[in-house]
């Protein structure tokens, strides 16, 4: 047998390890299959340890100092597991907690990531275009989830194949419409099954893999690094793995920093388990930071043990906030801080002469534009609900939960009021609210802030009689205000035929619960009015649709399947078309 084909085993034997791992966690075994899987997952482990040594002996490249300590660890820690679960006696005794089966399966997990990573990923053009690899990849995790969500032990009793797609297409589409109850109808099982396709799609599995191989590998093709510039917004080819870096550490630091928060922020009361109190912090922090606004009660924040915990409101605000931001966003204002306090601090002498341009004007626009709809947000959410919904809440009370009740339409969808007793107006401004969305980049939906703020300058421009659209002493690029007004269009569109494909299926409901089903849908919110579950299996269907549509663009989806012209040396004759 050739090195080679060790390797391609060995990676082929771990996937089949996932799978029967998947599996062993989704089905009630019998003990002869527990033993049989058992054993397997033993050759697997073994011959895993065994690929990974002896690459180390053929390489003649020279492995980073983090993948060593990566390998090291790695087969210490399997060693140790293979021994507590097959060699010792005294295990389940002594070590209980190393000695539950979930420690054996996520050292096969560590084994498939390990011989994943040597894989050569290519993605050619040729082939597919970024668009197509970006929305075949969000297909392939939502159908990957539905069929999880089906595993006899993820539900207590069953779900179908509409309501597990649902489900799956909300969590990765990081959007929050449920069809059935999140806390009691899903399993432990089937709830960390959709808290982790909510850190998949927000994230993409594509940033994930392409990461890992680059991690182990140290390399990666030319191809491949453009491929993932256009699908991570990075501006220099050569910098597209320091920011898919960039991207995770953001993303777990603050997920880690919002969980802890949010642990200590609840009381023992309503959650006597610790475990199921880290449970409860994880989960929400996850949902949050990736704008999914799923939750494991059944009446979301608006529980009655929860309504007036102002500090975890705080908290899920932060975060949905920093990842409605937009990761080129948040790791540029990372930059600007560091040049504004950081370097000052270490050269208090200097005299700045020269003031770079650190803060792009993406940021300042996107900065603007996210502060001036949460302000007038607030102000006018507090002033419409201040005799209505907010009047059981403390002053200080009526404050945060307008302040969550402005911030959370923004593709964050978790819900600390009762939708249904909202004014009328602020239910519009609801709507307003979920269709500008979030920021470019990030994990959350809608037309997105800086489309809001390109639309707006350019009549203001329009208005003033000027040619261009000038802002900072810049000037925005012609295909900006193209794009923009692109997105706009065909947001209008979508969410137009949902409207009328779901107000034909179901009839009996009201125009505006469908509306607002549908905004929320296309900008990925997660707010409902209530009728999600009582929907039709085809205005379900539609739904499905317009999660998917709003999570990848309906710009992104014509640029896949739309042949690209070449340009050619000529233009017509300009002519001006009618328009007022």
């Amino acid at each position: 047998m050739t090195l080679n084909t060790l390797f391609r085993s060995a990676f082929v034997m771990s996937l089949i390890g996932v799978f029967a791992f998947i599996l062993d966690f989704g089905y009630e075994q019998s003990e002869e299959i527990q033993l049989f899987l058992n054993a397997y997952y033993l050759i697997v482990l073994f011959i895993g340890i065994a690929t990974t040594l002896i690459r180390y002996f053929i390489q003649s490249k020279k492995l980073s100092t983090q993948v060593i300590f990566f390998d090291a660890a790695s087969i210490l820690l399997i060693l140790y597991i293979i021994g507590i679960h097959f060699f010792s006696h005294e295990a389940h005794d002594k070590l209980g907690f190393l000695y539950n089966d979930n420690w054996l399966k996520a050292a096969i997990i560590l084994t498939f990531i390990r011989e994943f990573a040597e894989r050569r990923l290519n993605y050619k053009k040729s082939h597919l275009n970024p668009a197509q690899l970006f929305i075949a990849s969000f297909v392939g995790i939502v159908l990957f989830g539905a069929f999880l969500l089906m595993l006899p032990k993820a539900t207590y009793d069953g779900i179908s194949f509409l309501d597990a797609l649902f489900t799956s297409t909300s969590a990765v589409c990081v959007t929050g419409l449920i069809v059935v109850d999140t806390g009691s109808y899903f399993t432990p099982l089937g709830q960390n099954i959709i808290v982790f396709l909510i850190q998949l799609g927000g994230l993409g599995i594509l940033t994930f893999a392409s990461y890992f191989s680059y991690f182990f590998k140290g390399v990666s093709s030319f191809e491949n690094q453009v491929v993932l510039s256009d699908m991570n917004n990075s501006q220099k080819i050569g910098e597209v793995f320091s920011t898919l870096k960039r991207i995770l550490v953001i993303t777990f630091s603050i997920e880690a920093i919002g969980a802890l928060i949010i642990f200590f922020s609840l009381k023992i009361k309503d959650i006597p388990e610790f475990t199921d109190r880290v449970f409860f912090a994880i989960f929400h922090a996850i949902s949050a930071f990736c704008n999914a606004g799923f939750s494991t009660l059944s009446n979301g924040i608006y529980d009655i043990s929860f309504r007036y915990n102002y500090m975890l409101q705080l908290t899920l605000i932060g975060l949905f906030v920093f990842g409605g931001l937009g990761f080129p966003i948040v790791i540029n204002i990372i930059k600007y801080l560091k040049y504004k306090i950081i370097n000052p601090l270490k050269h208090p002498d200097r005299s700045i002469v020269y003031k770079p341009w650190i803060l792009s004007l993406s940021s300042r626009i996107t900065l603007i534009t996210t502060s001036a709809l949460t302000l007038i947000g607030t102000f006018v959410f507090y002033a419409n609900e201040y005799h209505n919904t907010l009047e059981e809440h403390s002053g200080f009370g009526k404050f945060v939960t307008a302040f969550f009740g402005a911030t959370t339409p923004r593709t964050a969808g978790f819900n600390t009021l009762d939708m249904n007793q909202l004014h009328f107006s602020t239910i519009m401004l609801i709507f307003l609210l979920m269709w500008v969305g979030a920021s470019p980049a990030s994990t959350g939906g809608g037309i997105k802030t800086s489309t809001f703020a390109i639309a707006t300058l350019n009549f203001l421009s329009l208005a003033k009689g000027k040619e261009r659209i000038e802002v900072y002493r810049r000037e925005i690029a012609d295909i900006s205000v193209r794009r923009a007004f692109a997105i706009i269009s065909l947001s209008l569109v979508v969410i137009g035929f949902a409207v009328i494909a779901i107000a034909s299926f179901d009839p009996d409901k009201t125009l505006l619960s469908i509306a607002f089903e549908c905004f929320s849908a296309y900008s990925t919110v997660g707010l409902s009015l209530g009728i999600t579950s009582s929907l039709s299996a085809a205005s379900k269907g539609v739904l499905i649709l317009v999660m998917f549509i709003g999570r990848v663009s309906m710009l992104t989806i014509m640029i896949a399947f739309f042949r690209k012209i070449k340009h050619k040396a000529y233009r017509y004759p300009t002519e001006e078309i009618l328009i007022n």
